[in-house]
């Protein structure tokens, strides 16, 4: 192993005064520039602008953006770049380059965006993440693996099983470095930190970079330049902001208004349990809605998901797993029906729309005992909210959401999907008959990560049973909406 660096220095910001105008202008290699083109993405954006020159020269880097940005191939350039020049042999169990990423469905996209880059230099990927069984990730490092994209807890496992070593990373990664500080997380991050070599490139890239950061820049970066091309509190011009003051009997009637018109709308809950019961609640009244949260099994994670981005679900209910794992396209309405304890969740939660230019919606339910929480949370996130309030029926809900309200057919109490939840009895809709809203033309996509893009949902059979299988709904519940004291994952 390497001799320890030097402590990193006070970190200096820099932010280029031109931005150029292809990737070759950056010093990115040809063949990297060649398979960019080949996936239509020929312009940088402003944070791969910023930090491609000092991160392919070698430097450690901080890279601040907001969702959507581009910071993917922002750290996944430089990362292949130079791992091709050095040209190190594959060798079993211990990767050369290490991307940590805090949720299985983020390390699923990270990974998905750089495999078509790395198969044209050679390069070799993987994925490691828990709730799958472990059996095929140690066979894949057993073959050997150029880049590791990893959450820590599954990494960590497989290290003290033995099945991988960090001494050969040549690079290392923190995507939502700031999410990575948490004290959930940091433990585990400076454990693997400190098994990769010292002499290694570290780059952080997150939307918010506070000071919590500054305990990993502090241990672990040396001379760190700062790139940030905006912050994290800059208004979105196309993302509008609404509060909707609404008494605690009316609250789900609002939802389920908002939730029921044309196009894909993600709402977020607070607690894992307050996710599914609001699936539950939602698919009983007739709105095709599947969950997103730390309780449920990975098959069920990545079916919920197919089913929100083919249109067989135009509602995702989620936990803040959501807020920085996923990234599908046409998100037009975002959802806080648990508003959230901190601004920084705020941010990256409403950042699930209104990325790389396109339009989006962020609407905020609030009750009367949420007012002062919730003005405060809008402050400390720099924005400027609609406030209004009203009831169910009220015009502004069409506005907001517009387009006819569609319902499906209330779920057959006797018909059991299976994985269900564990408790309660299953039940699923036999019929899809509501089409969400046809995809957008096309755009440039947001942040150029692989994205999935919205299309109709198929009519008929094939429709119902995508949204079948992925819905997980219980027996009935009656009552209003209840926030839960925990924030779930």
């Amino acid at each position: 192993m390497a001799a320890r660096r030097p402590r990193a220095t006070p970190l200096s910001t820099s932010t280029p005064t031109t931005t150029p105008t292809t990737f070759t202008d950056l010093g990115v290699p040809d063949a990297l520039t060649r398979a960019l083109a080949a996936r239509g993405v020929t312009t940088p954006f402003p944070i791969q602008a910023a930090t491609l020159p000092d991160s392919l020269a070698g430097r450690d880097v901080l890279g601040r953006g907001r969702t959507g940005s581009g910071k993917t191939y922002a750290f996944a350039l430089p990362l292949l770049a130079r791992l091709a020049a050095s040209a190190v042999p594959r060798r079993p169990g211990r990767p050369r380059a290490l991307i940590l990423a805090p949720t299985r469905e983020l390390a699923t996209q990270i990974e998905a965006a750089i495999a078509p880059l790395a198969q044209a230099l050679s390069l070799r990927t993987l994925t490691v993440f828990g709730g799958v069984g472990p059996a095929p990730q140690i066979r894949a490092l057993r073959a050997g693996v150029d880049v590791l994209v990893a959450c820590p807890g599954r990494l960590a496992d497989h290290i003290e099983a033995g099945h991988a070593r960090l001494d050969a990373i040549e690079i290392t990664v923190l995507d939502e470095a700031d999410h990575m500080a948490d004290l959930g997380f940091l433990p585990v991050v400076r454990r693997l930190l400190d098994q990769t070599p010292r002499a290694g490139q570290r780059l952080l890239f997150s939307a918010t970079l506070d000071a919590g950061v500054d305990v990993l820049v502090r241990r672990f970066l040396t001379n760190p330049v700062t790139h940030s091309v905006d912050s994290s509190q800059s208004p979105v011009a196309t993302m509008s902001h609404h509060l909707l003051h609404v008494s605690r009997n009316d609250r789900l009637p609002v939802l389920i208004d908002l939730t029921a018109a044309p196009g894909r709308t993600l709402v977020f809950a607070r607690t894992k349990r307050g996710a599914r019961t609001l699936t539950r609640k939602l698919v009983d009244a007739g709105v095709p809605a599947v969950e997103l949260h730390g309780n449920l099994a990975q098959a069920a994670r990545s079916r919920n998901l197919l089913a929100f981005s083919s249109g067989s679900a135009t509602t995702l209910v989620a936990t803040d797993i959501a807020a920085r794992g996923i990234h599908i396209d046409d998100i037009a309405l975002v959802i806080h029906a648990d508003p959230p304890q901190e601004h920084k969740a705020y941010l990256h939660r409403s950042g699930r729309t209104a990325r790389a230019g396109a339009s989006g919606t962020v609407v905020t339910l609030m009750t009367d005992d949420q007012v002062h929480d919730v003005r405060d949370l809008a402050r400390s996130a720099g924005i400027t909210p609609a406030t209004t309030r009203l009831q169910p029926g009220d015009p502004l809900l069409t506005k907001l959401a517009p387009g006819p309200r569609t319902f499906l057919p209330a779920p057959a109490a006797d018909q059991a999907a299976p994985d269900s939840p564990r408790r309660g009895r299953s039940r699923r809709h036999p019929a899809v008959s509501a089409a969400p809203r046809a995809a957008s033309s096309p755009r440039r996509g947001s942040g150029q990560a692989v994205r999935t893009t919205a299309t109709p949902s198929t009519a008929g059979t094939a429709g119902a049973a995508a949204f079948s299988a992925s819905t997980r709904v219980g027996n009935r519940v009656r009552g209003g909406l209840k926030s839960g004291s925990k924030s779930g994952r």
